[in-house]
């Protein structure tokens, strides 16, 4: 969904940039695959297998578990992006959970906002963007992603499993893509469940069983 060679190219490269959507809607994967694709890198198989395990030098993510990003956290993130990036043109920050910043926490991270290091960008992940402070979002370029449909789903789930060839059954992946209820996150946990459930097969039969065990 970003472009981010063209938009170098074109000089319009934001330096913040704020990705909204729904749990399980990939903005994590978004922020890591922006990070792997970023202008300048040097793009290969193990720099996007790094990225993807957050332990590319290029990349720091502040991942606060569901608690309150703390001061000392987002100091620290900033003092980290004043650091060189070591393979590419860019370090990329990520912060997940953005919302959960008190006010003072926030303006830590306006202040790298308002005059950031010419090799940083800043990715910001929230579900929940109206509790950001109006100054943090007016300095970002903002993506908002949408719930996945079941087709969508179906799709990739037919993807996934062709390519770990794991039979399955179509009826199956339609009643995971709709109990996934949009987010692909929960399509993949309750696939692996089905697979275990099913020893190494997705049948409907055995996705209606389970489905109905947690219902």
């Amino acid at each position: 969904p970003v472009d981010a060679a063209g938009a170098n190219a074109n000089q319009q490269l934001a330096h913040a940039w704020l990705i909204t959507g729904p749990a399980g809607s990939g903005r994590s994967t978004l922020a890591a695959a922006f990070a792997a694709s970023s202008p300048g890198s040097a793009i290969s198989a193990a720099a996007t297998r790094q990225v993807l395990a957050g332990t590319h030098p290029d990349l720091t993510t502040l991942r606060t578990e569901g608690v309150i990003i703390s001061i000392k956290d987002a100091r620290a993130l900033v003092e980290r992006s004043y650091f060189s990036p070591s393979l590419g043109r860019y370090r990329v920050m990520v912060v997940e959970d953005a919302d959960r910043m008190v006010e003072r926490t926030s303006n830590v991270l306006l202040k790298a906002l308002e005059e950031p290091p010419p090799h940083v960008m800043f990715l910001l992940a929230t579900t929940d963007p109206q509790k950001l402070p109006v100054t943090i979002l007016s300095r970002c370029l903002q993506f908002s992603l949408k719930n996945m449909p079941p087709e969508r789903v179906v799709e990739h789930l037919t993807h996934v499993l062709g390519v770990e060839q794991v039979p399955f059954e179509e009826d199956a992946l339609w009643l995971l893509g709709r109990a996934a209820d949009g987010s692909m996150r929960d399509a993949m946990s309750l696939t692996d469940q089905a697979i275990a459930f099913g020893e190494g097969k997705v049948l409907a039969a055995d996705v209606r069983a389970l489905l109905d065990e947690a219902g």
